[in-house]
């Protein structure tokens, strides 16, 4: 690393290439294998206003606070800390909500684990009929326990949906795990062990299980071909295009919570 710039040699690099990571922040230098590599770093060193410049086009940092709001399937929940409760999070559900409507193909929307469907994504609704997630404790220990319940409620949720398709496509399951890559959504090993994002409870609803859905036909066609597509298409009950759309476009944002700012 050079001033907070990760250099890496590729072997196909023609080109000196600096990139901005959307889901980190963090800066790349690629270097071709023979370019000398003092002569890159002096080209990197003339783009610190490109840089500036991209960072600020990146997600805001929304961090797990007393007060901010966080999609958590299909629900706007409110964090709240309180002064003298429990230190065990604890989910507190708005007052009812009208039923949810169709969804794609006239059919009705699979329900949310905790609570009803929500149109609301994005934190700072100032509304007063979110759902609260709240515990007590320490302050600066606040935004670990809200994540650590996050994340059970994520492998809870995608668990379920992963058996829900599991039978659908007659296939067994041997484990699901969740974890925080940057890359990609989801994997499927040729053993029967399925890992997600656990960020993808952040995401809608229909995008969820539409990546589960694309891992579960994994234990049929370990490809991506025509006939993978065909069962991915069979076995969700919506467009999954309209979920891939919506992970290229909004995806690198679920990186951005739980985080303070977009400083790398």
């Amino acid at each position: 690393m050079i001033d907070g710039v990760e250099v890496v040699r590729h072997p196909r690099a023609r080109v000196a290439r600096l990139s901005v990571d959307p889901a980190t922040g963090r800066v790349r230098l690629t270097v071709p294998k023979r370019m000398a590599l003092a002569k890159a770093v002096a080209w990197a060193g003339e783009k610190a206003d490109w840089i500036a410049a991209q960072r600020a086009k990146l997600p805001m940092g929304r961090p797990f606070v007393d007060g901010a709001v966080v999609p958590v399937a299909d629900r706007a929940v409110r964090l709240v800390w309180r002064e003298g409760a429990s230190r065990t999070v604890q989910f507190m559900p708005a007052a009812p909500r009208a039923p949810a409507q169709a969804g794609a193909r006239g059919q009705a929307e699979q329900p949310s684990a905790i609570g009803a469907l929500d149109p609301r994504l994005r934190g700072d609704t100032g509304a007063g009929d979110d759902a609260i997630l709240t515990c007590g404790g320490p302050l600066d220990q606040f935004p670990v326990r809200i994540e650590r319940w996050l994340k059970r409620e994520a492998l809870r949720l995608l668990t379920e949906d992963t058996a829900h398709y599991a039978a659908k496509a007659g296939v067994t399951i041997t484990k699901v795990a969740i974890g925080d890559p940057k890359a990609r959504w989801g994997s499927c090993s040729g053993d029967g062990t399925i890992r997600y994002s656990w960020r993808l409870l952040l995401a809608p609803g229909f995008v969820r299980r539409a990546t589960v859905a694309h891992e579960v036909a994994h234990r049929v066609h370990m490809h991506h071909g025509p006939d993978f597509h065909a069962l991915v298409a069979d076995l969700f009950e919506g467009d999954p295009d309209e979920s891939r759309r919506w992970l290229r476009a909004e995806g690198a944002a679920l990186h951005w919570y739980g985080r303070a700012s977009s400083s790398g």
